[in-house]
Formats: structure tokens, C-alpha cells, sequence
């Protein structure tokens, strides 16, 4: 089953179709995990200076979690960015 979504559009679960609860929009698309563990794991993906060697990286085969992430979610420019999103979504997580 592949994911594909619309940028522009809230994330929803590929297999029954319900749109996620961790997710929240930046300018340059939506933001969104599955559950805090995954939230978490792309934030230290996110915040990483380097990427090579460490356990995500996928020596270009793009089978890894974080080796699908959209382009804009990869580069240094929107780190800052995607960082913000993350602690709104982690600070959604706090109010309930």
C-alpha cells in the first residue's frame, strides 16, 4: 500500500482513511507522525548536523522511515521550522 497525500492537505491514515492526530501545518506543507515514538524519531532526525552513519541513514535506498520524508522536511533551511511544528504537536500532546 503506498502513501500519498497532498501537501496542501490534512494527513489521514492510508488504510482507514482517518485523519491523523499529530500533525500540524507549516507553510511549506503538514508536519504529522503516528504516534509520539515517530514524532520523536523524526525530530532526532531533523535536529542531526550530520546524517551519514547513523542509524537512519539508507545508503540511498530509500527503505527507511525518515528516507521518505518529503525534501523540504531534509533540508538545513526548514530545520528550524519543521523543529517548531514538532513542539506545537508535542505541546498538543501535553494539553490533553
Amino acid at each position: 500500500m503506498a502513501l500519498h497525500w497532498d501537501p496542501h492537505e490534512s494527513a489521514t491514515d492510508p488504510y482507514f482513511g482517518a485523519r491523523l492526530w499529530l500533525q500540524t501545518g507549516t507553510r511549506h506543507g503538514w508536519v504529522w507522525a503516528y504516534n509520539p515514538e515517530h514524532l520523536d524519531l523524526i525530530k532526532r532526525f531533523v535536529q542531526a548536523s550530520l546524517r551519514e552513519g547513523i542509524p537512519w541513514h539508507d545508503h540511498g535506498r530509500k527503505m527507511t522511515v525518515v528516507a521518505r520524508l518529503p525534501a523540504w522536511m531534509q533540508h538545513a533551511k526548514n530545520r528550524d521550522e519543521v523543529l517548531r511544528a514538532i513542539a506545537r504537536i508535542h505541546a498538543s500532546l501535553l494539553r490533553t
